[in-house]
């Protein structure tokens, strides 16, 4: 069965609506996000145009603050600080990736926990670690709300993830083996310089690919009736495409498919997902506050 993303990320965003509306009609403020951009990288302003569309489509206050590239990383330091202190915005998210002149660890790591929207602070990813109330990342939250939502149990199931980034591996990892009704996960961890991964893979009950190399995950890999969760999006070259690319994912999902009892495309599966996890996270943290 196709994972249909899109679908989902719609009953979300319907939801979010209907809360923030009730919210609001009782009296209350609407709640606000925050989004910095630095520079002008193309993907990064589609991405943030997405995400003030989506916050608009729900009822949030979306407040795009601009800066230019040359920005230093005091300035940019003492913007996040702003933010911090800002009692009229309840949640901000620094747009990544940031110029090569800024380390993007120093300036997540100054973001106030609770307001930390992409769930990427140390505070935000150590409480996760520890089962502890925190914001989680958007991705895997998302992932988790698709497995979730299509009855996938994670209870007990071997679930293998491959790609150890700190936005989605590590933190999808540490949440599907929480002791939790959507956890309790045995999770195995996979990267570059696993040896035997395909044997490792046939033993999973659930697949999780993110490392952003196309076609990795490959048919022999994958056992009959397992879940396979594709978070690459990829760019190849397709002459008969007009734009002279296509997307796909990390999986050979012609070949991987089927063989599945569940499985996401690419576009329309997790890509979905992200951005309606972050309006849930925005919710999240303007329930804090209120």
């Amino acid at each position: 069965m196709i994972i249909d993303g899109k679908q989902i990320a719609q009953q979300i965003r319907q939801e979010l609506r209907e809360e923030v509306a009730a919210a609001v009609a009782q009296g209350k403020r609407a709640p606000r996000l925050g989004i910095v951009i630095v520079g002008h990288n193309p993907a990064s302003e589609t991405y943030v145009a997405n995400k003030m569309k989506a916050c608009a489509e729900v009822g949030i206050d979306a407040q795009r603050i601009a800066l230019e590239e040359t920005i230093s990383e005091a300035e940019l330091l003492r913007e996040v600080e702003r933010l911090n202190h800002d009692a009229s915005i309840d949640g901000f998210i620094v747009q990544l990736p940031l110029p090569a002149h800024i380390c993007e660890h120093t300036i997540t790591s100054a973001i106030d926990y609770r307001k930390d929207v992409d769930g990427l602070t140390p505070e935000n990813v150590g409480r996760t670690a520890q089962g502890l109330p925190s914001i989680v990342s958007a991705t895997p939250r998302g992932i988790r709300e698709l497995l979730a939502r299509y009855n996938i149990p994670t209870d007990g199931q071997h679930v293998v993830v491959i790609g150890r980034s700190n936005i989605v591996g590590k933190p999808m990892a540490s949440l599907l083996m929480q002791k939790h009704e959507r956890g309790n996960a045995t999770v195995t961890l996979c990267h570059s310089h696993t040896k035997h991964l395909k044997e490792i893979c046939l033993t999973a009950d659930i697949i999780i690919v993110a490392v952003g190399h196309p076609g990795l995950l490959t048919a022999d890999m994958v056992r009959e009736g397992a879940t396979v969760i594709d978070v690459g999006i990829n760019r190849v070259p397709d002459p008969n495409s007009p734009k002279g690319y296509r997307l796909c994912g990390d999986v050979d999902f012609e070949q991987v498919a089927p063989k599945c009892a569940f499985i996401t495309p690419v576009p329309g599966g997790v890509g979905q997902m992200t951005i309606a996890s972050l309006l849930q996270n925005t919710l999240q943290v303007y329930g804090y506050i209120r």
